[in-house]
């Protein structure tokens, strides 16, 4: 039982709140009743606060210059966490909400029961500021509820302000068909409000150390064939619009007035102040590129997305047509990718050769991993050949084997493709690569002169460490990346890495990095003893 939120206890919420919504995932997606689809609220909430949990993945031991508390600073990374991975309309607000809270608890010495109430409901006003539009009947009903319900609990007892809050969430999501006849009509409640008593059944569990009381799932709404739901808004609009951006907030004023005009379920959230913050901004829209071009206007829109609410519905069975052509060396590397249903051509490959490859495969529609800067020339040459014969080819311009493997793991082929190519150039961007090497030749490189044997760590193909002992190196490489955050690492291990240098890193993540997970597989790449991804 806790008497104040600490940094530990706001892990502990993210990671029991995202399990909560990981496991009534499917049940709040069939909650949605609107005849458009607009993506799922549950797997919406699940990515943003994905997002969240991999903020307070960072180092939580050091804290900011600001001088905030380390629960403050734990809220603020989860609250940013969110901002920037939030997806829909409900992501966008919960992410409000979040900050909302980090706001108002972020230098309070203590937080109990009074002031995690009052801070309930500054977070309330936020998002309802955040709305263009608000609308009763939805999350933000359910959250307006649960901070009155904190208030009236008048106890500086976290406990029983966290119990009246969730009690107070789950009344009023109770109510939510009253509020909005659709929801009535399909005899569900609001699916954004689900995921909120989710959260807030976390808390109180994390608070309070009881488990929270049994959920009565709610009968899903009855959807016509191939029709999924939207979270909010007039049908009238076929595009959801969302991106994050970079401008102040007198520019984000002028934004809302402009975007307002375009379309509806308009959200922006984010920094405020005079200087330049970075805000998430969702709104469905007719006209994507008005929608697009006032973000540039404002400042410097950034993950960009659209969608077309009539390819959310789910697609037709695709005939077997598709595959993967990967330039690999090494025969560890080549077998992880064989495993993955990949053809693989070996290092260096001409354009002949990928072409060969690419009609080897006998598909229609072939993604080329090429692995290598020097090689994505080859491989756009070969795609703009093979198109000439009639296959369609996309280039996703992965520079290591490591993003290449995190590019396959998200293919999915019940996708379209041109999507399926878009989810996977996503997962290898974000994957950050390094390789470490031993120079051959005396050189100066931005870190530093270097001399033959010196061992080199490089990131991004830039030379960022010089060491002398390999796994100094290595060690000290992965810290620098993880520093940037990520949850996860791969380790290739070349053909003269020396035995147990993959155990050995792996330890010291562990050590060093306790919410990362570590992946190791032997690669036999030559030259390299090491090659890292971190996600």
């Amino acid at each position: 039982m806790l008497d104040t939120l600490d940094a530990a206890a706001v892990r502990r919420w993210c990671a029991s709140g995202l399990a909560a919504l990981q496991r009534h995932q499917g049940e709040i997606d069939d909650l949605n009743v609107y005849p458009v689809p607009d993506g799922d609220t549950g797997t919406n909430l699940v990515l943003t606060l994905t997002s969240a949990q991999q903020a307070l993945a960072m180092d939580l031991e050091t804290l900011p210059e600001d001088g905030h508390t380390p629960h403050g600073h734990a809220l603020r990374l989860m609250a940013r966490g969110a901002l920037l991975g939030a997806r829909g309309n409900s992501g966008v607000i919960l992410s409000q909400i979040l900050r909302g809270l980090a706001d108002a608890l972020a230098a309070a010495p203590a937080v109990r029961g009074r002031l995690f109430a009052a801070a309930l409901a500054e977070a309330t006003t936020a998002a309802y500021a955040a709305v263009a539009q608000p609308v009763e009947g939805t999350l933000l009903s359910v959250v307006a509820a649960a901070a009155r319900a904190a208030m009236q609990a008048d106890s500086d007892d976290l406990r029983a302000v966290t119990r009246a809050a969730a009690a107070g969430a789950a009344g009023a999501l109770a109510r939510t068909p009253e509020q909005l006849p659709a929801l009535a009509r399909a005899g569900v409640v609001d699916a954004g409000g689900r995921g909120l008593c989710l959260l807030l059944d976390a808390l109180v569990e994390v608070v309070t150390g009881e488990s929270p009381r049994p959920a009565v799932p709610a009968s899903p709404a009855v959807r016509p064939p191939a029709t999924a739901a939207r979270e909010a808004g007039s049908s009238a609009y076929a595009y959801e619009v969302q991106y994050l951006l970079d401008a102040t907030e007198e520019a984000v004023v002028r934004l809302r007035a402009e975007l307002g005009a375009l379309g509806d379920s308009l959200v922006i959230v984010g920094g405020a102040g005079p200087a330049i913050g970075t805000w998430n901004v969702h709104v469905h829209v007719n006209d994507v590129g008005a929608a697009i071009e006032a973000g540039v206007v404002a400042g410097r829109p950034h993950r960009i997305t659209v969608t077309r609410f009539a390819d959310q519905a789910p697609p037709p069975p695709l005939p077997d047509g598709r595959a993967a052509v990967v330039v690999a060396t090494g025969a560890g590397i080549a077998e992880l990718f064989g495993a993955e249903g990949a053809t693989v051509v070996p290092a260096n490959p001409s354009t002949g050769e990928l072409l060969d490859a690419i009609h080897a495969t006998g598909a229609a529609r072939v993604v080329v991993l090429p692995n290598d800067p020097n090689t994505q020339s080859v491989a756009s040459t070969a795609a703009r050949e093979a198109h000439r014969l009639g296959v369609k080819v996309s280039v996703v311009p992965t520079r290591s084997p490591v993003q290449a493997l995190a590019a396959l793991a998200v293919r999915d082929p019940s996708r379209r493709f041109e999507d399926d190519v878009i989810a996977m150039a996503e997962a290898a961007g974000a994957c950050r690569y390094a390789e470490v090497c031993h120079a051959s030749k005396e050189a100066l490189t931005v870190a530093g002169p270097c001399r033959p044997g010196d061992v080199l760590a490089l990131v991004e193909g830039e030379v960022h460490l010089i060491g002398t002992e390999l796994l100094d190196t290595c060690t000290a490489v992965v810290d620098r990346m993880l520093g940037g955050g990520g949850e996860l690492v791969t380790l290739l291990c070349g053909a003269d890495a020396p035995d147990g240098l993959a155990d050995r890193v792996r330890e010291h993540v562990e050590r060093s990095w306790p919410f990362v997970e570590v992946q190791a597989y032997e690669g036999g790449q030559p030259y390299y003893p090491l090659l890292v991804g971190v996600e």
